[in-house]
């Protein structure tokens, strides 16, 4: 790393440095980390057992499990060890590979609620084709897209970050190792970084986003032309949920990281993060 001193390691401040909040906060995120390996666990369990849940709808939902695990498992671990024990340290490979897995079960993520955006249009607004156009094929092609995507984007905003120094602070006022976090502790050019980030998160957040929201305005027209109030309620209720998830996972995400800096950053990000 040239002529800089270089830090191998970062340190994780966390959420608290009182150690009775600490306490605290390691038993509410322990239960709560718990509880979210358990239920989407029981969730995997259920659809691949039950014959009565063999449709796209199921098969996407328990993805979708598997990738609240995946990005649980990826932060939770760490930040527990964090809350527990003296050893805050986290070293800068270590980081960087958190960082990777954030963003390929974010983005991953992001694909797999626009491809559930699709199954309810087809559900629907083509229900008399609806197996026809969701076959099992089609939609294991939409889950390996996606997790291709987020392969492809979390790699090309991780490749990066190994031409950055960390030659000044390597306090991460954080729980985990975000990816704006760590080019902002960097010491030489983050241009490139910064470019990569905004213009590939953009664009990946902005498709998905419209992939989504074009499902939905063709579902709502349908919904709309439903004479029977029942029939209408019936029906929006089927994606309801998934309407809610959208909504908090794309507006925590791009309050996360394309809101203004302020002097409550550090706390808002912590937040929006949990």
């Amino acid at each position: 790393m040239g002529n800089h001193t270089a830090e191998r390691y970062f340190c994780l401040l966390g959420l608290s440095n009182n150690h009775n909040l600490q306490v605290f906060f390691f038993f509410l995120f322990l239960v709560i980390y718990l509880l979210t390996l358990i239920a989407n666990g029981m969730i995997m369990l259920v659809v691949r057992t039950n014959p009565n849940l063999q449709n796209p709808m199921y098969f996407f939902l328990s993805h979708l499990s598997f990738l609240d695990v995946c990005y649980s498992s990826v932060t939770s671990p760490k930040m527990l060890a964090t809350m527990i024990t003296d050893q805050k340290t986290i070293s800068v490979s270590g980081c960087f590979t958190q960082a990777f897995f954030i963003l390929l079960s974010a983005t991953t993520e992001v694909f797999v609620l626009s491809a559930m955006a699709y199954d309810r249009y087809a559900a629907i607004c083509k229900p008399l084709r609806y197996m026809e156009i969701m076959n099992i094929a089609f939609c294991r092609k939409l889950v390996a897209t996606a997790w291709m995507i987020g392969f492809f984007y979390a790699l090309a905003n991780t490749l990066p970050l190994l031409r950055l120094q960390f030659c000044g602070s390597n306090i991460i006022r954080h729980f985990s190792c975000e990816l704006p976090t760590i080019i902002s502790l960097s010491c030489n050019g983050t241009l490139i970084n910064k470019m990569v980030f905004y213009i590939c998160g953009g664009a990946v957040g902005l498709v998905s986003l419209f992939l989504t929201m074009l499902s939905y305005i063709y579902i709502i027209s349908t919904i709309l032309k439903i004479n029977s109030t029942v029939g209408r309620r019936k029906t929006f209720s089927t994606c309801s949920s998934h309407l809610i998830v959208i909504t908090l996972f794309y507006g925590m995400g791009y309050f996360r990281y394309l809101r203004p800096s302020s002097a409550l950053s550090i706390l808002l990000d912590q937040i929006f993060s949990i």
